[in-house]
């Protein structure tokens, strides 16, 4: 079998005139192939095929078609032909084609063999076809000849132009930067082929762009295809000048020849910053004002310094480097805007300096140096700041006061002076006053003028130890001013409660203790607080000293032994002793009280264990029945409803008696010429005084009317002199008095005391005492009256002392 084949009329349009017709070079076949159209035998086919293998491995050429792309007759367009020896043209041959593309593509004609291409064809997309061919007899349809295989190459026209597959571009070049500093490489891609012709040759150049910038082709592989490289063309760009170019790079092929086919693509550039411009201040002197009550920390003004360029090169430190404000005033730098912000470092007083001179510097902390020819990168401009008077409020001297004070001080003693002045020019008068949200117990008193702290109410350590009260300082002429102060007051301890028992003592002793026993450890505590620590001294009351039944023994570490003295105890004889516990402290003044002891006498087995403590222990029998039990506690309840009854009775006989026509007649006169607070005065005087005034002053109940208010004093009150201290300490003395005293008149109500105060010769010129509600006058005189007063002595709870019971 042999082939022939020639190349299209397109071919030949070009001037390449070739013919491929393989006559020659297929006579090779023909020894092989010649003689009558008949089945070869198994040898013959063998021999055949060792020729072919042969045929093959020589790598013969002829099997190669060639065809233009992009071929646009109507026609379809001729390949090639194949032909075989054993072809006497009576059609007595078939010939077939497979492989890639057969009939799709590539389609044969079976009687001539010849070869057309039946679509359009785009080496871009496949570039060559691999198939194979065959000559079969048409009648039995056995192969004549082995199959062959043959290729058909796709050959390339200039249909595609140079693309820039990543464009558009986006490049940045520092400023000010060399000319032919690299700025961005692009590439164009051409789809065409590289090793066939000049249609893949590309060549840049720009379009938009110049003079700031030119494009160089740098040659990427020997097929032609390359790249470009964009660099600076113009020196001293300046980015404060002009900041982003838009520059148009061409990349054609066809060497940039006449006809070639071109392709475009924007590269944006942009001028990034360097720190080539110096701070400028805009102001050379600055002007400010601040009032001297300004807290430190305050803003105070803002200066700034203007930088052409941006971002960390535009950056400004801010510093005081001269003037006479360097401790008074600092300035802080705003990293978000770059302003230097002077604030207050230290308290400001318009009387003490009216105005300061700033000498402020602002500099760029990051700096390049070959830039630094173009400086200095800082500059400096003078802050003048005016200090402003405003109304103060008074100062206290010293800023905070501690006092100490003994808790028996006397009311009205002055425990201190407060002083506050005003620190204003006019030196405007002070008036003074405590904040009762700091002293709700009222329990301090502060003089209008002198500032003089004293005690209004009796001062318990023990209830309050520590007093935190605030002064105010009030000016005269401008009562919005008020000044505070903190005043620290530590109640000091003084020996004025006596020791008293831990808890209530009880003591079991058995009928056969005997001498010596220990029946009881007592021990004691005191809301005293001495320096020295608490010391407890123990003994038996004088009236128990030799009473022949308990002793005591001090165990000097504030604890006691009580033990018996004797042995025998009966219950039926005393079942119950109280023994009489004298305890002191170790005091100035020492201080004692009296605590008892209960003892009960009980029977005790052999071993000690209490059994009974009852002076006749009753036993109910066993054989006690439900009944019985039953009645006894009807019994029981029987009496206690009695008793019940009984005790209402009396409960409503000792209830006051209400005015009516019978029972409003008494033999008590109270007469009192006060006059009342009116009709809303309801707690001035309770009627029962009336019926029972005895019965009356026994309830303790607290007034309920409004308590006098020391006042802030207003800048409307005038000048005082300061009262005599002796009188002073008296007046609120009975203030104090009148307030806790229930039968006092109202708050309205006017109350007149006639006292001259120390001194006098005359002392007071009245005979009239205040009337106290607390009076410890002992009634136990009329005792010795006789049997006539007798009722009046138990009335005053005077009554006949009984025997020992220790």
């Amino acid at each position: 079998m042999w082939t022939s084949g020639r190349m299209s009329n397109a071919k030949n349009l070009f001037g390449l005139g070739i013919s491929l017709y393989f006559w020659g070079l297929m006579d090779l076949t023909t020894t092989v192939l010649s003689g009558s159209a008949r089945p070869l035998t198994e040898g013959q086919e063998d021999n055949l095929s060792d020729k072919l293998h042969q045929r093959m491995k020589r790598s013969w050429v002829w099997n190669q078609f060639f065809v233009l792309e992009e071929y646009t007759g109507t026609d379809p367009l001729y390949v090639g032909k194949l032909h075989s020896d054993m072809d006497r043209g009576d059609g007595s041959i078939k010939y077939i084609l497979s492989g890639e593309g057969a009939g799709i593509v590539f389609t044969i004609d079976d009687t001539t063999g010849d070869i057309h291409a039946i679509q359009r064809l785009d080496r871009e997309e496949r570039s060559q076809y691999t198939l194979r061919a065959q000559a079969l007899d048409r009648r039995t349809g056995r192969p004549m000849e082995p199959e062959s295989e043959f290729i058909i190459k796709i050959q390339d026209i200039n249909d595609n132009e140079p693309k820039f597959l990543d464009g558009p571009y986006v490049a940045s070049v520092p400023e000010m930067s060399p000319v032919g500093t690299s700025v961005i490489q692009v590439t164009a891609t051409d789809a065409d082929d590289p090793t066939y012709g000049n249609s893949a040759r590309v060549v840049y150049s720009i379009l938009q762009g110049q003079p700031y910038f030119s494009v160089d082709s740098l040659l990427l592989s020997l097929f032609h295809q390359g790249m470009s490289l964009i660099r600076t063309a113009l020196m001293n760009m300046d980015r404060e000048a002009k900041e982003y170019y838009e520059v148009i790079i061409q990349a054609k092929d066809m060497g940039g020849q006449l006809g070639g086919l071109a392709g475009t693509t924007t590269v944006n550039i942009t001028l990034s910053d360097v720190n080539d411009n110096p701070p400028r201040f805009p102001q050379k002197h600055y002007q400010m004002s601040v009032l001297e009550s300004a807290p430190v920390s305050s803003t105070v003004g803002r200066v700034v310094a203007k930088d052409l360029d941006e971002g960390i090169n535009a950056e400004m430190k801010y510093s005081l480097v001269d003037g006479d404000g360097l401790d008074v005033f600092d300035i802080n730098t705003d990293p978000n805007y770059q302003v230097g912000i002077i604030t207050v470092r230290k308290p400001l007083s318009f009387e003490s300096k009216k105005s300061y001179t700033l000498k402020v510097e602002g500099a760029n902390p990051h700096l390049e140096m070959r830039f630094l020819n173009l400086g200095p990168f800082r500059d400096t401009t003078t802050v003048h700041i005016s200090v402003e008077d405003v109304d103060e409020p008074p100062v206290f001297e010293p800023s905070i006061y501690f006092v100490e004070v003994p808790e028996d001080v006397e009311i009205g003693t002055t425990i201190q002076i407060i002083s506050a002045k005003d620190p204003d020019v006019t030196n405007n008068s002070i008036r003074y006053s405590i904040d009762r949200s700091s002293d709700p117990g009222r329990f301090f008193y502060v003089d209008i003028t002198s500032g003089a702290l004293m005690t209004a109410r009796p001062l318990d350590r023990e209830d309050i130890s520590w007093h935190n009260i605030t002064v105010l300082a009030m000016e005269l002429n401008n009562p919005s001013q008020v000044g505070s102060v903190s005043v620290t007051v530590k109640v000091l301890d003084v020996n004025d409660n006596a020791p008293e028992f831990a808890r209530f003592y009880e003591a079991f002793v058995c009928e056969n203790a005997k001498a010596g026993q220990l029946i009881q450890t007592v021990s004691a505590i005191d809301r005293d607080d001495p320096q020295e620590g608490q010391h407890f001294y123990y003994s038996l009351a004088p009236e128990a000293a030799n009473n022949p039944n308990f002793t005591l023994r001090d165990n000097q570490d504030n604890t006691a032994w009580i033990l018996t003295r004797r042995s025998g105890f009966r219950q039926q004889e005393q079942n119950i002793f109280y023994l009489p516990i004298l305890i002191s402290d170790n005091g100035r003044p020492v201080l004692s009280s009296t605590g008892t002891l209960t003892v009960h006498v009980c029977s005790c087995d052999e071993e000690g264990m209490v059994m009974s403590c009852n002076a006749e222990a009753y036993v109910l029998p066993v054989s006690l029945s439900r009944g019985a039990l039953i009645a006894i506690l009807a019994c029981i309840f029987v009496l206690l409803v009695l008793v019940l009854l009984i005790l209402s009775m009396r409960r409503q006989r000792k209830q006051p008696y209400i005015i009516d026509e019978e029972e409003n007649i008494h033999e008590n006169i109270v007469r009192y010429d006060d006059e009342g607070g009116g009709e809303e005065d309801t707690e001035a005087f309770d009627i029962a005084a009336l019926w029972n005034p005895r019965e009356a002053q026994l309830v303790v109940k607290n007034r309920q009317d409004m308590l006098p208010e020391i006042e802030s004093l207003s800048r409307y009150v005038p000048q005082a002199c300061v009262m005599d201290n002796n009188v002073h300490n008296y007046v609120l003395a009975k203030l104090y008095e009148a307030d806790m005293d229930l039968w006092a008149p109202p708050f309205d109500s006017l109350q007149t005391y006639m006292f001259e105060g120390n001194g006098s010769v005359a002392e007071a010129l009245s005979s009239l005492q205040s009337v106290t509600t607390d009076s410890d006058q002992s009634y136990d005189y009329l005792t010795d009256w006789g049997p006539r007063f007798k009722k009046l002595a138990e009335m005053y709870g005077a009554t006949d002392s009984s025997g020992a019971l220790w």
